[in-house]
C-alpha cells in the first residue's frame, strides 16, 4: 500500500540512543521483559527490538505509548517546557482545563479516504489522552498498515472555533485534522490535511474528509485497508460519509 504520510516523528540519532538506554534502564529496573514492555505499549516486539538496536527510530508514536505503559518521560530533551499549573492547556492550544476535557478521552476507530487504492477506505485507530508533561490532551495513532507513518501530537480546543485540532509539528512540518465537538453518539467528524506521497519522492499536499468514532471499554474494530467486498465496508462509508452529508466539513473543488 502507498504510504499516506511521509511526516515521521524521528528523534535524532544521539537522542534515539539516549532514549534507548532509558527504555532499557527502566525494563531493568521494573525487572519486566522486553514483550512484557511490548504488550503493555501496544506495539510488536519486533518494533521494540529494533529500535533498542538501533536499527530502527523510535517514532513518537511508539514513544508516547511507551511513556504511557511505564508512566515516565523517556525523551531526551522535550520540545518545549512543561506549563505551569498542569491541569490547564497552554493558551496557545486552548486554555482548557484537565476535568473539561475528559470526555474526550479514550479509543477511537478512525476512517478516511484511502489515498494508495482508489474506492476503498483506511482505517486505523487514534488515542487521546492528557499528557501531563505537555499539560495538554495528545493524540497517538496505532494499528496502521503503515506503521512508521503513525502520527502522534497535541490536541487543541479553542473556544473561538469551538472545533477540535489534532496537530503534528515536526519540525515545522505540519499535519492537521480539523474535528468537530461529539455528536450524541460520541463521533468526532471532520477533514485531514496532510502531504500524500506522489511521482517518486515527491510530497504532494492532499485533504480528505475524517470521522472518528469511540470505542467501548475493550471493544475492537477492524483495521487497515477496506475494500469494497468487506463486510464491513458499507457501515465504515456510512460512517466517513457524515463529515460531508451531515455538513461537518466541505471539500470545494472548482466547476
Amino acid at each position: 500500500m502507498t504510504p499516506e504520510d511521509a511526516s515521521e516523528a524521528d528523534a535524532t540519532s544521539a537522542e534515539g540512543m539516549e532514549t534507548g538506554r532509558r527504555v532499557r534502564e527502566e525494563i531493568a529496573r521494573r525487572r519486566i521483559s522486553r514483550q512484557a514492555l511490548a504488550d503493555m505499549a501496544r506495539i510488536s516486539l519486533s518494533t521494540l527490538e529494533k529500535a533498542l538496536a538501533g536499527k530502527r527510530p523510535f517514532t513518537l508514536a511508539t514513544l508516547l505509548r511507551i511513556e504511557e505503559a511505564l508512566g515516565v518521560s523517556l525523551r531526551a530533551s522535550s520540545a518545549a517546557p512543561t506549563p505551569s499549573g498542569g491541569d490547564v492547556a497552554p493558551e496557545a492550544m486552548g486554555a482548557y482545563s484537565r476535568s473539561a476535557v475528559t470526555w474526550l478521552e479514550g479509543r477511537y476507530l478512525t476512517v478516511r479516504p484511502s489515498f494508495g487504492t482508489p474506492g476503498s477506505l483506511f482505517a486505523y485507530l487514534t488515542t487521546i489522552r492528557w499528557v501531563p508533561e505537555k499539560a495538554c490532551l495528545c493524540f497517538a495513532e496505532s494499528g496502521r498498515s503503515d506503521v512508521r507513518f503513525e502520527q502522534a501530537g497535541q490536541v487543541s480546543m479553542p473556544n473561538l472555533s469551538g472545533h477540535i485540532y489534532l496537530i503534528t509539528n515536526e519540525q515545522g512540518q505540519y499535519r492537521l485534522a480539523i474535528l468537530s465537538r461529539p455528536t450524541i453518539d460520541g463521533g468526532l467528524f471532520g477533514i485531514l490535511t496532510t502531504l500524500e506521497v506522489g511521482h517518486g519522492s515527491q510530497l504532494v499536499p492532499a485533504s480528505a474528509p475524517l470521522a472518528l468514532g469511540k470505542l467501548g471499554e475493550g471493544e475492537e474494530a477492524q483495521l487497515g485497508l477496506v475494500s469494497p467486498d468487506m463486510p464491513y465496508f458499507t457501515a465504515y462509508r456510512e460512517m466517513l460519509n457524515r463529515s460531508t452529508e451531515g455538513g461537518f466539513a466541505r471539500l470545494h473543488v472548482p466547476d
